[in-house]
């Protein structure tokens, strides 16, 4: 019998996930590791199989090819023991609107066969946890759209699932509700949750996530911490400002390399952001006895990442090359 690929010490693992609908690859071989307790994001433009990867993961949807493990458990052999320690929060709210915000929550208590005690219990000490208590009894559809997602998550934990699918869980939602979100996502993970993210917004993968792949016509372009990603692209530099024009022509003269404003007293110098490369021109600037009055260190974000990563128009791109 062949031997497993996948990482058996990891909340999720998956090796060459494929997925098609007719003649369309959504999935051309995806691998994801999920360490336990940790916030993974799968960032990426509509159609890159955010949403297909999640619903394979959660067993929505079988995968045409390639293993995958959640929980522990074989994707394949034992689907139901998988279903049994995940939650799911998709992109359009599961609430329904014509009951109560209470009533959805024992719903889901029912749904997960807790008696009727424990379920009660429970469903009120999440509607105290997410804030949802005083309009526990009002109709969900009165709800506002931050208020449906929280109660959206609040369901998703009825079970108390050790790993959590959020399926661009902010979607919609306005800055103070996207952020409330967020710090509901961090004291899960701080509880020893695992949570898969899927998002189209970059500041939230940067916020939130330990690790992020950004996936990319259905494969993994790049994976790394949201640091790692941005020393991919091009364009991180240290700009050293003087007031000292004397100071400033004894730095230019030495840094051959760094660009020059004469007007401003500025100099640019291309660097990664590395601590290494700043301890160095800060030992520099000492041995020469040289004094810059303002040192800043300038890197690309996910943005620039992003954009590097997901250009299409060039598929012979030689970061792609270097980052599959």
């Amino acid at each position: 019998m062949p031997t497993s690929k996948t990482d058996e010490s990891a909340a999720i693992s998956a090796v060459g996930l494929r997925k098609s609908f007719g003649d369309k690859t959504v999935l051309g071989g995806v691998d994801i590791r999920v360490p336990s307790g940790s916030v993974f994001a799968l960032l990426g433009p509509n159609g890159a199989g955010k949403t297909t990867a999640v619903k394979i993961l959660s067993t929505l949807v079988s995968a045409d090819g390639g293993e995958a493990r959640v929980g522990g458990h074989d994707l394949t052999v034992a689907p139901q023991a998988v279903r049994s320690v995940i939650g799911v929060t998709g992109q359009f709210s599961a609430v329904d609107g014509l009951i109560t915000g209470e009533e959805n929550m024992l719903l889901m208590a029912d749904l997960h066969r807790l008696p009727r005690s424990q379920g009660r219990r429970v469903v009120a000490e999440l509607l105290e946890r997410f804030d949802l208590t005083a309009a526990a009894g009002k109709p969900a559809s009165a709800y506002s759209g931050g208020m449906k997602r929280r109660l959206d998550i609040a369901m998703t934990l009825v079970g108390d699932p050790r790993i959590i699918f959020l399926d661009e869980p902010t979607t919609g939602l306005d800055p103070r509700s996207r952020h409330t979100m967020w710090q509901i996502i961090r004291e899960l993970v701080t509880g020893g949750v695992t949570v898969l993210l899927t998002t189209q917004y970059l500041e939230e993968a940067d916020e939130l996530a330990d690790r992020i792949a950004v996936l990319h016509q259905g494969r993994i372009a790049a994976e790394g911490t949201a640091e790692q990603l941005k020393r991919l692209v091009p364009g991180g530099h240290l700009r050293l400002r003087f007031t000292d024009p004397d100071a400033y022509r004894t730095a230019a003269g030495a840094l051959g390399e760094a660009s020059r404003d004469d007007e401003a007293l500025v100099l640019r110098l291309p660097s990664d952001g590395s601590q290494r490369e700043l301890r160095a021109l800060l030992d520099w600037l000492d041995a020469a006895g040289v004094e810059a009055d303002e040192l800043t260190v300038h890197t690309p974000d996910l943005d620039d990442v992003f954009f590097a990563l997901t250009d299409s128009t060039d598929s012979t791109d030689p970061l792609k090359e270097t980052v599959r």
